[in-house]
């Protein structure tokens, strides 16, 4: 997974992509999903790796890995592609809209949030 945020002291940057753009005339309302590349893992190599970080005995690992393998094999595998994704919705004038040069869906904006 490629992370899209920086953090410093009291300061996050985060990359966001335009999900949905909706303009009512005199606002412009942004809705925002963070911009995350995510890679495909499946359960099974899930399950198998939280084994590894888990059991910390070699000798038990070593005899159950072969068994826990053969019964996820048997499994159907599930792929999974998900990540809580943070999402922010913004509405603002139309003017700052355009002066922000009239981003639109799939565009990405970086956000700061500050304390």
């Amino acid at each position: 997974m490629e992370d899209s945020t920086t953090t410093t002291a009291s300061t996050t940057t985060t990359i966001y992509k335009i999900k949905q753009l909706v303009d009512n005339g005199s606002s412009v309302t942004l809705s925002l999903s963070e911009d995350v590349e995510l890679e495909t893992v499946s359960q099974q190599q899930m399950i198998l790796e939280a084994v590894d970080r888990t059991v910390t005995d070699d000798e038990v690992k070593q005899q159950i890995k072969p068994l826990l393998e053969a019964i996820l094999r048997s499994q159907p595998q599930t792929v999974i592609k998900t990540y809580p994704k943070t999402l922010i919705q913004i509405t603002m004038p139309k003017r700052r809209y355009e002066m922000m040069g009239n981003p639109q869906v799939g565009n990405t904006l970086q956000v700061d949030i500050r304390k």
